[in-house]
């Protein structure tokens, strides 16, 4: 039997060379996978362009989207979308990576749409895509445009909207859940409409925020039962968002990534992690 610094170079260099190995491949389909999004991309551009109606546009992104991750090697499962009421909702998901977007699309029923970092208007083809799609831009760092976005976004929801929220604003390279914003759970409050938390799992790893080549791989989503409050709406959005929060960090399993800022000892429950982690 090797001794055990005999047995780790082993490992080593099998690992290394493993790698090599697989690094052909490995580039093959990240070219592949940045040819196809590029291809569907501008397909679909010119289908949105064309395309009147919000509805039908809508339509067409997630038949897109469908086929843009089956394509890639990145079959998506969603588990009990039965959860999504027929009513208006709004849906609260984690954020790992650009992906979930696509994701969201590919899974959710047509007449969902997306509030999104008002910075994503401004990128080349995505911007365009967006608008079309009938997104609603928010602004995360100027007070002032952020309210008029936020106002704008409560009078819609007012009209029936179902709306499709990241409520931790952006995704780390770290694995957890960031703080939520009260953004969403202010508007399901306003429109007395529930709040479904979900949680996506493989995009991380699919596409990492890292900057690593894309790989294939399955992702899920799975939807969990909606939440609604009977209070009134200033205090029932604070009471949404640590409620959706623990529900989403109980089911994900990665860290609480806020949660121990103040503390050397993590608190003892999602709740009272998620409590912490969102408070102001």
């Amino acid at each position: 039997m090797l001794p055990s610094d005999e047995r780790n170079v082993t490992l080593k260099a099998s690992t290394t060379l493993r790698a090599v190995l697989l690094a052909p491949a490995r580039l093959a389909y990240a070219a592949w996978t940045v040819a196809l999004f590029l291809v569907v991309g501008f397909a679909v551009l010119i289908v949105l362009v064309l395309l009147p109606g919000v509805a039908r546009r809508r339509a067409a992104a997630r038949a897109a989207a469908r086929t843009l991750l089956r394509l890639a090697g990145m079959p998506l499962t969603v588990n009990f979308a039965e959860r999504i009421p027929e009513s208006q909702c709004m849906v609260v998901c984690n954020h790992a990576s650009y992906l979930d977007g696509i994701v969201l699309t590919a899974a959710l029923p047509a007449r969902f749409g997306f509030v999104i970092k008002r910075e994503m208007a401004a990128v080349p083809l995505a911007g365009v895509v967006l608008r079309r799609l009938g997104s609603e831009f928010v602004e995360r760092f100027d007070r002032h445009r952020g309210a008029a976005d936020a106002r704008r976004v409560l009078r819609n929801a007012g009209y029936g909207h179902s709306l499709v929220f990241f409520p931790e604003g952006t995704f780390t390279r770290t694995p957890g859940l960031l703080k939520f914003h009260t953004g969403a759970f202010a508007t399901a409050a306003r429109a007395g409409c529930p709040v479904v938390p979900a949680v996506v799992r493989g995009t991380r790893r699919a596409l990492a925020p890292t900057g690593a080549l894309p790989r294939p791989g399955a992702i899920e989503l799975r939807i969990l039962p909606p939440l609604a409050s009977a209070a009134p709406p200033e205090h029932a959005a604070p009471e949404l968002r640590d409620r959706a929060r623990a529900e989403i960090l109980a089911e994900l399993g990665e860290p609480d990534l806020t949660c121990c800022a103040d503390t050397d000892r993590p608190p003892d429950t999602a709740r009272a992690r998620s409590a912490r982690a969102s408070s102001p």
